[in-house]
Order: structure tokens, then sequence, then C-alpha cells
């Protein structure tokens, strides 16, 4: 059983989709401990606030076009 190509392609989307949300994640948990750690100023933990929620933004996106091109197939 092999899919067709588009299949395979939106497979491989939904994989790095869910990879950059674990690893956006996992480095905004380890910057917000090492920040507090090294007593690093508040507006450093910001700049992690703003990568991580850019990182689930992406994720958001990319999420909804593999959903839209899945929906347009059926």
């Amino acid at each position: 059983m092999t899919g067709s190509d588009p299949e395979k392609a939106r497979a491989r989307q939904a994989r790095l989709v869910s990879v950059v949300i674990a690893g956006t994640m996992i480095l905004w948990m380890l910057a917000q401990l090492i920040g507090g750690k090294l007593g690093l100023p508040s507006r450093y933990a910001f700049l992690f606030d703003l990568f991580a929620l850019a990182g689930f933004a992406w994720a958001l996106v990319v999420t909804w076009q593999i959903w839209r091109k899945r929906r347009d197939t059926k």
C-alpha cells in the first residue's frame, strides 16, 4: 500500500509541523529555565516568548494549509 505523491508530501509536512511544535516547546522551556538560573533580565524572557510564538504561528499556518489541501482533494 503506497500512497500517492501528494499524500506523502502532506504526511511529510505534518511530520515537520509536529517536530517544530515539539522542538519549539522544548527550547522555550529550556530558555525559561536557563534564563531563570542565570538571572537574565525579563526582556530576554519576552524575546524567548516571541520566538516561541513565531514557531507556533508558523505551525498553525502550515497545519491550516495541510487541512485545506486535504479537504480540497476529497
